[in-house]
């Protein structure tokens, strides 16, 4: 429970997930490149994190980049390749002192070799940090990740009436976390966008305008205080009073 004065008596979330959107639109309308409101975006990861942190949030899962936005330009794309490099190299040791445990959900195949390197570096140095996990959704898709899934299902020869939802789960990229208690978008937009599918059966979503590089820890906060006033039922009845 966090000790903050905004927070007090809050029901914190084991897991918050969020859609970083709005970078772009963020930059356009400073007359800026869209790569410069991706790198704001990525500035913007640290205050998070280390509120997150801080209130006693176990997990973050952050969108950085979908299976779609390989469709974007190429300049794009490249640049945000560059820019999960820069973070990677400028971050990782912070995060070790937060004895933050990163890790990647998604797939690896498709970034160059070198990124592969910095990302599984990154990952096997925090292994054993026992604080905040921090999970960075980069080359992620709902969808391909279900489909991972299945495909490791058939190949370790589970018979198919074997076949539960736990199973399922064990098998998906987030396995070993739990589901997310709240998912957060940013910018406006009102969809998962191929996010956490099969995850988000029962999360709670909220939804907000501001676009991702100006969503500050006081957002967090109201998020939070949302989240601590519904009521989550999992498909049963309200308790009685």
């Amino acid at each position: 429970m966090s000790e903050d004065g905004v927070l007090a008596g809050a029901k914190i979330p084991r897991h918050i997930a969020v859609i970083m959107d709005g970078n772009g639109r963020w930059a356009q309308q400073r007359g800026l490149p869209r790569l410069a409101g991706h790198r704001a975006g990525t500035e913007n990861i640290r205050p998070i994190v280390t509120e997150c942190a801080r209130i006693g949030v176990q997990v973050l899962t952050l969108y950085a980049f979908s299976t779609e936005n390989w469709n974007r330009p190429s300049l794009e794309v490249q640049g945000l390749m560059q820019i999960l490099s820069e973070f990677i190299d400028r971050e990782i040791q912070n995060l070790h002192a937060q004895n933050v445990h990163l890790r990647h959900l998604g797939r690896l195949n498709g970034l160059s070799p070198h990124l592969r390197e910095k990302v599984n570096y990154a990952i096997e140095l925090t292994r054993h940090n026992t604080g905040l996990t921090l999970a960075i959704a980069f080359n992620y898709g709902g969808r391909a990740d279900i489909v991972d899934a299945v495909r490791a299902i058939v190949a370790s020869g589970i018979p198919a009436d074997q076949i539960t939802d736990e199973i399922i789960s064990a098998h998906l990229s987030t396995h070993g976390l739990p589901d997310p208690d709240m998912i957060i978008r940013t910018s406006g937009e009102r969809r998962l966008s191929n996010f956490l599918i099969w995850q988000s059966a029962y999360s709670e979503y909220w939804f907000t305008p501001v676009f991702w590089p100006d969503f500050r820890p006081e957002h967090l906060h109201q998020a939070i205080l949302d989240y601590g006033r519904r009521e989550r039922r999992f498909g049963g009845l309200p308790k009685p009073n």
